[in-house]
């Protein structure tokens, strides 16, 4: 003889369990989250701006302060400067310039982005400035005028990766 289906306990599969009761409990809602970008070896590019900001800075004080106390030591005479002005004028221009730079590329070092914004505007207003000074002075203008644009590259396409560095995810 058979037992009754009463009598027998039935076990429950998940099938014949109503949809509403299995309803699982809603999940969190995802929230984006604002990925820091992760330094590459690249990183190497903006610790070059950072480090040559500020080396870039110290020279371009230096020969602001030589132009102020100096004016008979470059190649030729205020008036054949692109930009005829006298020498001691020039040497107020690189002076304020030079100490300009020098923090802002002690900002690009900590990661800050203004330092970074404010490192391309600089380094682009230093090449032209050293581009009128470029008849007093040819080969350091030259070179100030070369590492500008590195800065500016370094700093424009690789500069979000100092953030991450100084942020210590490494």
């Amino acid at each position: 003889m058979t037992n009754p289906p009463h009598a027998r306990p039935q076990q429950a599969s998940r099938n014949q369990i109503p949809t509403q009761a299995r309803q699982e409990a809603p999940a969190a809602p995802v929230q984006p989250t604002a990925e820091q970008p992760r330094p590459t070896g690249w990183l190497g590019w903006v610790l070059f701006a950072g480090i040559g900001m500020m080396i870039l800075g110290c020279f371009q004080a230096f020969m602001g302060l030589v132009a102020i106390f100096n004016t008979d030591f470059f190649l030729v005479t205020a008036s054949g400067l692109a930009v005829p002005v006298n020498y001691t004028a020039w040497g107020w221009v690189h002076l304020v310039l030079g100490v300009v730079v020098f923090l802002a590329g002690a900002a690009v070092m900590a990661g800050k982005t203004w330092g970074r914004v404010v490192g391309i505007c600089l380094a682009a207003l230093q090449a032209l400035v050293n581009f009128a000074y470029l008849p007093a002075y040819p080969i350091w203008s030259a070179i100030v005028i070369a590492v500008d644009v590195l800065v500016i590259y370094a700093l424009a396409v690789h500069g979000r990766e100092m953030k991450a560095f100084t942020a210590g995810d490494l």
